[in-house]
Formats: structure tokens, C-alpha cells, sequence
């Protein structure tokens, strides 16, 4: 199968409001036409965080005028759409609505159908999508691709979420594991936060660690000895936190580069280890060869480098999600929302709605609409 069978030829829109990124983009066959993010981080770091309230407000101010520019980008109308795809869930409340709105809204005034995306699943299916630059304009033909072969695994991980997943297809996903508490994003933000790093400190991390000595501090490796694939962080946020207390206490000078590129090496080292020995574990474990890194934490220089390693030495192999694709966008809504309307799935414009907490697949999609067509006027 070429790579780009696994999706529609023709255009579809894709659109990400789960917390603070307005994301548009348009895909065909795979390959991305066009990716706008109008981006909230200026906003929300004065904070320390998201704000949802602000994060939804934000949105309703950019989210037309992002659509409209993904549009003008490869000259199309938005009846020339083949599809819409819409993350509905997981995400903020207010900050899902408005995107779901806007989708629902748009694809009954341009007559296309139309898909709410499992955001997660998204990130998963995002190293699917032709690397970034494969195509410049809406007349570019899609050109084949290396990608996973399926059945893989994918180490979904970010700053709201630490999971792992078999991925059998577009829509057909099986967690098999996931943190007890915090996510690795989380875990990294805080402790940066407590660094005094500017948010979101992930990246911050990264960069300074690559400077520093990962042995100078002994942080807890996470749940080593469990048969699930089972991660927790909450553990080694707290150990984080008393290390850099205790640095403080010595005397360490926690303002000097140095210092700081040896405490975040540390604990980002025990972050990565855990993930990496986790992933391994669950790889074996299920056996499957192909492993996925997605998600926003997936742009982490060691994490893709220790993981890359890993599979190397066991004769797996490690597809990184391209950094374009990791943090949230709407390409990854765009390219899952191709393949499952390629495969037939449709929704509703008049009854799809957002869903906070829901864990989708397209077996729950297909429960889902079998239990509504026993509802009373269905």
C-alpha cells in the first residue's frame, strides 16, 4: 500500500482548539498543504499555565480569521473541501466548543462532511502524514512516504497526557498503559516552574541540559519493577523539587547557568529513562517491532535520541513524529480526520459534540452511534 492511500486525495480541513493553540491546516493524500498555529504561549505566561477561560476567549477572537488564511494559502473556497475534522476530545471544555462550533457551523454552510478527531489519537497518527516540505501548493501530488508498519506502538506524551498505545489503523487504537498521575510534560513544566524557567519550561529544560552532567543529582527512575506498562511522575516532581531545595540550601548559586544545566540534565534523564525502559518493556512485551514517539514531549532532543538508541540495539525501529507535528496543530486533526473519512466514518453537524474526557476509538465511535440510533426519535 502506498503511503498515501491511506488517506482521501481531495482537501480536508483540520481544526485544534483543545487548550492554546487556534490551529488550522489542509491536508490531501497525506501531505500538508498548509499548518497555522496562532499561538496563546505570550498570553498564558505571565500565568505559569493555561488559563481555560482566557484560552476559550482567545479562540473565538482567532479562530475565522486562522481558517481564512489556511484557506487563501492554497487558493481554495470552502466548498471545495472534501472534508472537516474537528478535535471534540479530549481538551478544555470552552476551548473544544468553539472549534467544534466553528466546524459543525462551517461544514453545514459548505455542504462537506464532517469528523470530530481524538486528539491523542491525532498525535499518534501524525508521523503518518508526508514530512514536513513534501508539498508547497493544493496542486502538488502526494509522493510515497516511509512510514510504520502496522500493527505499531506509539508513547503518546505531552503535557496533559502519558500514554501507550497500540495502533492498528485510523480509529483503531487499544491503550495499553498510561501514567497513574502526572503526565511527563507536566512533570518537566513544574519542575522548571520551581527552577524559575519561563513557561512552558520543557524546552528550557531541554536545551540546558544538554550542557549539564545527568549524574550530579539521583532522581527515582519511576515504577521499574512492575509487569504493566504503567508510569508515574508525581514521585520525581517531588524528589525535583527537594533537590533544588536542597541546592538552595547549600549555597549553589541556582541563577548560575551551570547549576541549572546540571539539575534540569538530572531530572530530565530520569524522565526519558523512565519512558524509554517503559516503551521497551511494553514493545516486547505485545510484540511490535515499530515504535511511534508523539506528542509534544516528543520534540525532546534525549527522548528521541535515547529512544532511537534503544531500538537499535533490541532490532526495533523508532519513528519520531517530525517536530512540525509534534506540539498541537491542526495537521495531525487534519491527516486522521483524511484516513477516517477515507475509511467511511462521518458525524452529524447537527449532534457532534465536544467531550472533555472522552477516550475514543472507532469501536467506541461505532458503540456510540449504536446507541443512538436506540434513543427515542432516532
Amino acid at each position: 500500500m502506498r503511503a498515501s492511500d491511506r488517506f482521501l486525495p481531495g482537501p480536508v480541513l483540520g481544526i485544534e482548539t483543545s487548550c492554546d493553540e487556534t490551529a488550522v491546516a489542509i491536508v490531501a493524500g497525506g501531505v500538508v498543504l498548509t499548518n497555522r498555529v496562532s499561538s496563546q504561549i505570550p498570553v498564558h505566561r505571565r500565568f505559569g499555565g493555561v488559563v481555560p477561560e482566557i484560552a476559550s476567549r482567545n479562540h473565538l477572537l482567532t479562530i475565522l480569521p486562522t481558517v481564512q488564511l489556511a484557506l487563501e494559502d492554497v487558493g481554495l473556497r470552502g466548498s471545495d473541501l472534501a472534508g472537516i475534522a474537528v478535535t471534540n476530545n479530549p481538551g478544555l471544555m470552552g476551548a473544544l466548543l468553539v472549534g467544534v462550533q466553528t466546524a459543525k457551523t462551517l461544514a453545514h454552510a459548505w455542504q462537506v462532511p464532517l469528523l470530530g478527531v481524538h486528539h491523542i489519537e491525532a498525535h499518534c497518527w501524525a508521523v503518518m502524514l508526508a514530512p514536513p516540505g513534501t508539498a508547497s501548493g493544493a496542486g502538488d501530488e502526494a509522493q510515497d512516504w516511509p512510514q510504520p508498519a502496522l500493527p505499531c506502538l506509539a508513547l503518546a506524551v505531552s503535557g496533559g497526557h502519558t500514554s501507550l498505545y497500540r495502533l492498528d489503523g485510523a480509529g483503531r487504537t487499544e491503550l495499553l498503559g498510561a501514567t497513574l498521575d502526572d503526565a511527563a510534560g507536566e512533570a518537566l513544566d513544574k519542575f522548571g516552574k520551581v527552577l524559575g524557567l519561563p513557561y512552558p519550561a520543557g524546552p528550557h529544560i531541554d536545551r540546558l541540559a544538554q550542557d549539564g552532567d545527568p549524574r550530579r543529582y539521583a532522581l527515582p527512575r519511576g515504577l521499574r519493577n512492575r509487569r504493566d506498562v504503567a508510569m508515574s511522575f508525581s514521585g520525581l516532581k517531588t524528589a525535583g523539587r527537594l533537590a533544588i531545595e536542597a541546592a538552595r540550601a547549600a549555597g549553589c548559586d541556582l541563577s548560575d547557568v551551570r547549576e541549572q544545566a546540571d539539575l534540569c540534565a538530572s531530572y530530565q534523564d530520569a524522565v526519558v529513562a523512565q519512558l524509554v525502559n517503559t516503551t521497551m518493556r511494553a514493545a516486547r512485551q505485545f510484540e511490535l517491532r515499530d515504535i511511534v514517539i508523539a506528542g509534544g514531549v516528543a520534540a525532546n532532543s534525549q527522548l528521541r535520541a535515547d529512544l532511537i538508541a534503544a531500538c537499535d540495539a533490541e532490532g526495533r525501529r523508532a519513528w519520531p513524529t517530525p517536530a512540525a507535528y509534534c506540539t498541537d496543530n491542526g495537521a495531525m486533526i487534519a491527516g486522521l480526520g483524511s484516513s477516517l473519512l477515507h475509511a467511511g466514518e462521518r458525524d452529524d453537524p447537527f449532534t457532534l459534540d465536544a467531550s472533555p474526557t472522552l477516550r475514543s476509538s472507532l469501536s467506541t465511535r461505532k458503540r456510540q452511534r449504536d446507541a443512538a440510533r436506540l434513543l427515542p426519535g432516532s
